[in-house]
């Protein structure tokens, strides 16, 4: 086989493999030494290096074979400097036949080439991108060692060349586009955050995460949304969850609390009036549906707006128009309308309280955000999130122990989020020292401010009369009372009210022995008692 076919082969086997190299893999470094070693045991080379333009003056490696990493790191040249400078500035090969008798080699790496009595040959390219040059490709190699003529070398080099060119333009618009992504999402992220986030709503328990999921799928349309739910179970974020994930997220957000004003108020406060319209208004004023054009208007507590003004307020949901109070002018609004209700609206509907139009009219969407007592994987994470905001406002630093977190985890918080905040506030405020113990919660000394309030019916006819300690005591129709010691072989399916007559009879009408068979205190049981209509008899 002559040289010439020999040559021939040894470019092709080269072009393939340097080929299959760079489309094997996104690391460039990599790819690039492994292109290097397959170039020097090809073609007999003993060093290599590929430079590239790394900032507006100068030249640095980024892959080598044959030097050090100090060697590599010593490795920059200025454009038009060197060898390698001017091959990048002119975007035309060189070749050295011996490194030695070039005053324009620099030696810039500083390696050890020469071996007494052998001379060193220097091989470079440009590495182009269409007609721009982009870095430069070089080998070195014994000039002993070569065995035909330097074209054949620069040919093959200059076709690798335009490989690494073409995967190193790639490799960096991938680059640039995954730094664009991260820079746009970490704006995105900032920017919800400063707004709204729904990380603000503190929950990872599987009912919140449904409420989340609803929130989510809900936002974006235009419908008018019920929010039902106990109160301090966090409507009103919720509500503004909804407008900042909406298309109106720019435009106003404006609530109102229907329960807080009369009748008269409620209507110059959300449709305005006109100069005149009444003693005391001496200008114009706006309501809050204009305030809201374009964006969202929250009214809370709507269930408790009168009957009067339902019929009223009607209209407004169905035309989208209204005349201010003392006004003839029909105006007209863009709002999304959300609303949110702690009352049983279907019962309110029934005994006529409320209007099954407007229960109707509002009711097109409905979220119902759970008591906190019903996802109690989620006090933990509110707990700790208090008590960070308490730390932060307070400059302090309390903590809390794993059993005053079980007490408080296990209360059934009839205020909800809204209590617990209290609550934490409360003992993190009185604390005697910076770290909050199971003593120190109220409820441990029945000191609990809200066992009065505990009159919550859940579904089931299960009914909480009085808290124990760090949780209530239930009698239910259908669950002995826990820690009781009335008699197991008595009948489960009597009454709560036949359960409290039943311990007084067994202690002989003394409420304190009672109590303790019911595992209450004394000033609990005589609120059962009186809850129930129970007259204590007096012997």
């Amino acid at each position: 086989m002559s040289s010439l076919q020999t040559s021939s082969k040894v470019a092709l086997i080269t072009i393939y493999e340097v080929g299959k190299i760079l489309s094997s893999s996104l690391d460039l470094n990599k790819t690039l030494r492994q292109v290097l070693n397959v170039i020097a045991n090809h073609l007999n080379m003993q060093r290599g290096m590929v430079c590239v333009l790394q900032d507006a003056e100068g030249l640095g490696i980024i892959a080598s074979i044959g030097f050090t990493q100090e060697e590599t790191i010593r490795g920059r040249f200025a454009i038009g400097e060197g060898v390698t400078g001017r091959i990048f500035q002119t975007g035309f090969p060189a070749v050295i036949p011996n490194v030695a008798h070039e005053p324009l080699f620099l030696n810039r790496t500083g390696a050890k080439r020469l071996i007494k009595d052998q001379a060193i040959s220097f091989l470079g390219v440009p590495i182009k991108v269409g007609r721009e040059t982009i870095g430069v490709l070089s080998f070195e190699r014994n000039a002993a060692d070569h065995w035909h003529g330097f074209e054949d070398d620069l040919q093959l080099l200059s076709m690798v060349a335009g490989l690494i060119g073409q995967t190193i333009r790639l490799n960096q618009q991938v680059t640039n586009d995954r730094e664009q992504l991260l820079q746009e999402k970490s704006r995105l992220q900032k920017e919800l955050g400063g707004k709204y986030s729904l990380e603000n709503v503190v929950g990872q328990s599987k009912r919140m995460k449904e409420v989340f999921a609803d929130v989510h799928m809900a936002a974006p349309g235009k419908s008018t949304i019920l929010l039902r739910g106990e109160s301090g179970t966090g409507k009103e974020v919720i509500a503004r969850s909804i407008h900042f994930l909406s298309s109106r997220k720019n435009k106003p957000f404006i609530k109102v609390n229907c329960a807080a004003l009369t009748e008269s108020l409620l209507e110059s406060e959300l449709f305005g009036h006109e100069k005149g319209a009444f003693t005391g208004a001496i200008q114009d004023r706006i309501g809050r549906f204009e305030q809201a054009h374009g964006g969202t208007l929250f009214l809370d507590e709507i269930g408790d707006v009168s009957p009067t003004f339902q019929v009223k307020l009607l209209r407004v949901l169905q035309e989208r128009e209204f005349e201010r109070v003392g006004g003839n002018n029909t105006i007209k609004v863009d709002v999304r309308l959300i609303c949110a209700t702690n009352r049983n609206l279907e019962e309110a509907v029934n005994k006529g309280d409320f209007r099954s139009d407007l229960y109707f009219r509002i009711n097109v969407i409905s979220i119902h955000l759970p008591p906190l007592r019903e996802r109690k994987d989620d006090i933990p994470l509110l707990v700790e999130k208090i008590i960070a905001r308490f730390n932060r406002d307070n400059s302090a630093k309390i903590g809390i122990t794993p059993e005053a977190m079980h007490v408080l985890s296990n209360c059934h918080w009839p205020g909800n989020v809204r209590e617990l905040e209290n609550c934490v506030e409360r003992f993190a405020t009185m604390s005697r020292s910076n770290l909050i113990r199971e003593v120190d919660i109220p409820c441990q000394t029945n000191q609990c401010l809200s066992s009065t309030l505990w009159k919550y019916q859940p579904t089931g006819g299960v009914i909480p009369i009085a808290p124990v300690a760090s949780a209530p005591l239930y009698i239910s129709k259908n669950q002995e009372p826990e820690s009781s010691n009335i008699d197991e072989n008595e009948s489960l399916s009597q009454t709560e009210r036949e359960q409290l007559i039943n311990a007084m009879e067994k202690s002989g009408w003394v409420q304190a022995k009672a109590a303790r068979l019911l595992n209450l205190t004394p000033r609990q049981m005589g609120y059962a008692l009186r809850k129930y209509n129970i007259e204590v008899k007096r012997f």
